[in-house]
């Protein structure tokens, strides 16, 4: 199951590489709503009905800072973020998004004790994966077995976040893709999906029947702006290479996050009228 229409946007190393994936995300889920979703297009970026550049977007940002959104990240950044090299994430993109009025919010899939976790009132974030996440005066492991107990739970919390993707995309299907059953468009935006130093753009979701009664097995299907636009378009026309660039197993979300990251899935619900200023939480 996969969204409509994405540009992928890559970062450049005479731009903002290293530091400017949040911003290349945010392009790309704006393509999607300028392409696919004429209600906002009316109010993206002053109805323009193009992508910014990175420098424009921050400067809409601030814009957003002045009319009130998201007040904790304004001071967090001093109210300026327009020429600076410094990583943003979902809380940005969802005050960027609130501010043109389309209705968007923060799904948070990991907690831990660490303070890199906390946001940025100081309140520790916490989420549905909790209850595989946290422990709480753990024991000391004396055996081989309690191992693989410990990382059979991790996997299972890894499936929460697999579910989740899976029941969003799967809520509103659209249309199915050249007459095939096995690909369907769905009629949900893209997620912005975020972990400590890095984030990309989950544009659908892939399920595989298990064989002879196994588990179904799940792939996410992500846009990731470290990768060369030029090497994604030339996997997809040529079908080599192609699943090594865009498929994410459930093994490969086994990241720091159970220690000292945190992993965000923005889900957009569009909204036709531009609401009032609202100020962000996140919760």
């Amino acid at each position: 199951i996969i969204s409509g229409h994405v540009d992928h946007h890559q970062s450049l190393s005479s731009e903002d590489k290293g530091w400017g994936c949040g911003w290349r995300n945010i392009q790309m889920m704006s393509s999607h709503l300028l392409r696919q979703r004429p209600e906002t297009r009316e109010v993206l970026f002053g109805g323009c009905g193009f992508v910014p550049d990175i420098p424009s977007l921050q400067r809409w940002l601030e814009i957003a800072w002045d009319k009130g959104f998201d007040a904790v990240g304004a001071r967090h950044f001093d109210s300026k973020i327009y020429g600076v090299k410094k990583w943003i994430g979902t809380s940005e993109c969802v005050t960027l998004l609130r501010s043109f009025g389309v209705r968007a919010r923060i799904v948070d899939f990991d907690s831990t004790e660490s303070s890199s976790l906390q946001g940025k009132s100081g309140k520790r974030v916490c989420g549905p994966m909790d209850k595989y996440l946290i422990k709480t005066n753990p024991l000391p492991r004396s055996s081989s077995l309690e191992l693989s107990q410990e990382d059979a739970e991790n996997m299972r919390g890894q499936q929460v976040l697999v579910d989740w993707v899976w029941n969003y995309f799967s809520s509103k299907r659209a249309d199915v893709l050249h007459n095939s059953k096995n690909v369907i468009i769905s009629d949900k935006t893209p997620l912005y999906f975020q972990h400590q130093g890095h984030s990309r753009t989950i544009v659908g979701i892939q399920k595989q029947k298990g064989n002879r009664g196994s588990q179904d097995r799940y792939n996410l299907l992500v846009l990731d702006p470290g990768h060369r636009t030029a090497d994604l378009e030339r996997s997809l026309t040529t079908k080599k290479g192609w699943p090594r660039l865009l498929k994410r197993g459930v093994h490969t979300l086994r990241k720091p996050q159970y220690q000292s990251c945190a992993t965000w899935i923005l889900e957009l619900l569009i909204q036709k009228k531009q609401s009032s200023s609202r100020l962000l939480t996140v919760s």
